[in-house]
């Protein structure tokens, strides 16, 4: 089915995830170490009881 002469959904036969798969993988490594270290700077003496942190005690309010 074309749409104005062009097709919108052409399939191409290129290994897009076959190549792609050592990057997704260096990806989500590197995305769960930086959420991992954000977690535990959050959690530490120094940031403990900043109102931005999502952590902190509530005082009231």
């Amino acid at each position: 089915m074309s749409w104005l002469g062009v097709t919108p959904l052409k399939k191409f036969p290129a290994p897009f995830f076959k190549t792609m798969a050592p990057f997704m993988a260096a990806g989500a490594i590197i995305a769960y170490g930086v959420n991992s270290a954000q977690n535990a700077m959050m959690k530490s003496d120094e940031w403990k009881n900043d109102p931005r942190n999502p952590y902190a005690k509530s005082k009231g309010h």
